[in-house]
């Protein structure tokens, strides 16, 4: 019976890994039939239900508790919610135009193209209306309002995004629109038995997740029951364990640039601070937040009013060391140069132009790709020189704002002084700022912001939302914290392995007291600055910082802190696991290529449950990442035993096998929870996925390998059925292999397979 639970458990997680890589070359379509709808992929689950049900049975009906039983259990409601789904649901689309009226939806499931399939009511589209942020083009919401008629009368109802209509066992979901917006394109589902059935698993398992932590007979209050907890082995074996002149173009000087860039911009679908665009503009260009000691404000400012003499400056960063190489230019390059001397904008002379027409042509390697994103830095260059970045100038009229940039095309109802103001108030800038009449400047730029306040409307940003984006852009939080944190987590990692090879450990106290005592305040600064850093981008954006990859780095790292600073006062070694995670991922968030940007959320992303979902899978991925660094320790440490008795000085090397048995048992203390949360959140992220777009699991490759991680990780649970783990160094290494699925769901699914999930 093993040895079919063994298989087809194995042979599962390799399908699944498989079809995410084969859906990448072949497509989603292919996948879904050749793995995920097929009937060996079917057989394979009902094979694991069967064969673990009888092996239950056979081995462990007596003995085991009523979590167990409930966690098992939910898995096969789930299991058999998802087959009554796969054979009785039906899912299609409906477009309607306004007063057009069906009876029908249609499926892309036939051989012979679509399918019709009939409503048990007839459906009118009244009316469609898109909302949308405030003085912004980024959409808030899309609604439907539509009329439903069946033999008991009509009824009016809406759709919106994560707003679902349900009538007679049949959902709506509000999926796109026509560009005219004049039609809405609906997604229909009928699914009456596969979602109870469901749902119902998802709340045993959420229960029995919980339970399994606070379960008397339970596999994790067994293990705060271990011998070594209970004398206090563990504090003994951990408490060791805390202890250039360049000549700069023209520009602004740094306070007129500090003050002009108070302005108010539309940038990124949302209206922030022109602060934000210098900071973004000069990191895309440079890679760096300076540019020869001027800030990134005086750069933006630079380039606005002096661009011909910023454009013989060697600002554009060519970071492929292929591109270098392939055309002969340095690490900088000039505007000018990549124009061939010619003025920029002629793009006849572009000397990336053949690359680029290459790239939209299908050659999409490595090279073109690379070209293509200096082609996006040479862009921006030349939408702020031809003003149509500096969106700065708001006009309100019949409750809508618009914002212009001063070369834009007017409006025609437009006051004519406005007209006058907008074309020519740079002119005047570049006047007062050639004679450096700073006070005269200054005076500009207080009417500017006079006259955007004026007109704005509703639009503009709270003053404390204004301040917090202020306050946020002025500090390089994510960069001194990895500094700091990683270099002083690299420190501690090396003073513990060496505490924890010495032959007599609990030696020289006194100074392991003292380092844990500095640690923890250095935890506790590190903790603080970035709480600080999360508040101010939350206050700024007015989102859960949780919405892209940079933030959910920061956001991982918080959590890891949070966890460390809460074990720390049992387990010390969680200091420098703490410091040393959180490090890691604080440089991830700075050195990848994740877009730092602020900005609203796509409607279907603006749901409490994702954020839910979101913050429960990163506080299992951060007690995940804390079994790996006790993996990496107990490797360490078996290494320099390893090294020592060769040396003869140890030739036993009984206090390796305590640490290894201790590290053990600590990774297990993090396991149980880790797994609960995460289990959790991927059933969670599936909720909210059904209220969303109508289906709570699309195998696309993101769920696809969060299930895999939670299978995998599930494996080191099961000690009494995989016996192997049960030794020390086997499941340390086990932990270590485990890891990559965590490596491949948040970094392999993104920059590999393409995308955070489906809709991205």
């Amino acid at each position: 019976m093993k040895i079919v639970i063994y298989s087809s458990y194995l042979f599962l997680i390799l399908s699944m890994a498989g079809a995410t890589i084969l859906e990448k070359f072949r497509g989603s379509q292919y996948a879904a039939s050749a793995v995920y709808g097929s009937w060996w992929f079917i057989l394979l689950w009902a094979l694991l239900v069967v064969a673990s049900i009888a092996f239950i049975w056979h081995t462990h009906r007596p003995r085991r508790s009523l979590s167990f039983y409930l966690l098992h259990a939910s898995m096969v409601m789930i299991l058999c919610g998802a087959l009554l789904t796969h054979f009785t649901a039906q899912r299609g689309m409906v477009h309607l135009r306004i007063h057009e009226e069906t009876t029908q939806f249609l499926t892309p499931h036939g051989a012979h193209g679509p399918e019709v399939h009939a409503l048990p009511f007839s459906l009118r589209l009244d009316t469609f209306r898109v909302t949308y942020h405030a003085g912004t083009s980024s959409p808030a919401d899309y609604e439907s309002v539509l009329t439903l008629t069946d033999p008991s009368g009509s009824l009016q109802a809406s759709v919106s995004m994560n707003h679902i209509l349900s009538h007679r066992s049949v959902r709506f979901y509000q999926s796109s629109y026509d560009d005219d917006a004049l039609g809405s394109t609906l997604s229909v589902s009928t699914d009456p038995y596969g979602i109870p059935l469901t749902y119902l698993g998802y709340g045993v398992l959420f229960f029995s997740l919980l339970f399994l932590l606070v379960d008397p007979r339970g596999s994790y209050r067994r293990l705060l029951r271990h011998p070594q907890l209970r004398k206090g082995m563990l504090i003994v074996v951990f408490l060791m364990a805390a202890g250039s002149s360049m000549a700069t173009p023209p520009t602004l000087p740094k306070e007129q640039a500090r003050r002009f860039c108070q302005l108010d911009v539309l940038y990124g679908g949302r209206i922030c601070p022109l602060q934000t665009f210098a900071l973004d503009f000069t990191k895309k260009l440079t890679g760096h937040r300076t540019y020869k000691g001027l800030t990134a404000e005086q750069v933006l400012c630079g380039w606005m009013l002096w661009g011909e003499e910023w454009s013989n400056e060697p600002v554009i960063r060519i970071k492929s060391g292929t591109i270098r190489h392939r055309l002969g230019w340095p690490a900088q390059v000039t505007l000018n140069s990549l124009f061939r001397g010619q003025p920029s904008g002629y793009m006849e002379s572009y000397a990336l132009r053949p690359f680029v027409e290459a790239y939209y042509q299908g050659e999409t390697d490595k090279l073109h790709r690379e070209v293509l994103k200096i082609d996006e830095r040479v862009m921006l260059l030349l939408e702020l020189r031809h003003g149509r970045s500096l969106k700065i100038f708001p006009q309100t009229l019949e409750g809508s704002t618009t914002w212009y940039a001063p070369t834009d095309r007017l409006a025609n109802d437009l006051p004519e002084t406005d007209r006058l103001y907008m074309r020519n108030v740079f002119s005047l800038l570049l006047q007062e700022a050639q004679q450096q009449n700073w006070a005269q400047f200054d005076s500009i730029v207080t009417k500017m912001q006079h006259y955007q306040q004026l007109h704005a409307g509703q639009s503009l940003p709270s003053p404390l939302r204004q301040r917090a984006e202020r306050m946020y852009n002025s500090f390089p939080f994510a960069t001194v914290l990895f500094m700091f944190n990683l270099t002083l987590g690299l420190l501690l990692l090396g003073f513990t392995i060496y505490r924890l090879s010495q032959s007599s450990p609990t030696r020289s106290e006194k100074t392991a007291r003292q380092v844990h005592r500095a640690a923890l305040l250095m935890l506790t600064a590190s903790f603080l600055g970035l709480t600080l850093a999360l508040a101010l981008r939350w206050t700024a954006s007015g989102n859960v910082p949780l919405s892209n990859g940079y933030e959910t780095m920061l956001s991982m790292a918080w959590f890891i802190m949070l966890f460390a600073f809460v074990a720390q006062r049992r387990f010390p070694i969680m200091l420098t696991f703490g410091l040393l995670l959180s490090g890691f991922f604080l440089l991830v968030s700075h050195i990848s290529q994740m877009d730092p940007q602020i900005s609203h959320l796509m409607p279907v992303l603006n749901s409490p449950l994702l954020s839910l979902h979101v913050s429960v899978i990163m506080m299992a991925y951060a007690l995940l990442s804390f079994t790996f660094v006790c993996a990496i320790v107990a490797l360490a440490v078996r290494g320099m035993g390893m090294v020592r008795r060769k040396k003869g000085s140890n030739p036993q090397g009984p206090e390796a096998t305590l640490a290894e048995t201790s590290l053990q048992l600590l990774s297990q203390l993090f396991l149980y929870p880790a797994l609960s949360l995460l289990g959790i959140g991927i059933f969670v992220g599936a909720i909210w996925a059904n209220v969303s777009w109508g289906t709570y699991w699309s195998w696309d490759p993101k769920e696809t390998w969060a299930l895999i991680s939670f299978m995998v990780y599930a494996i080191a649970a099961h000690p009494t059925v995989v016996r192997f783990l049960r030794r020390p160094m086997a499941y340390h290494l086990f932990m270590l292999a485990a890891f990559l699925t965590l490596l491949m769901t948040y970094f392999g699914v993104n920059y590999f397979l393409g995308g955070m999930h489906s809709y991205a």
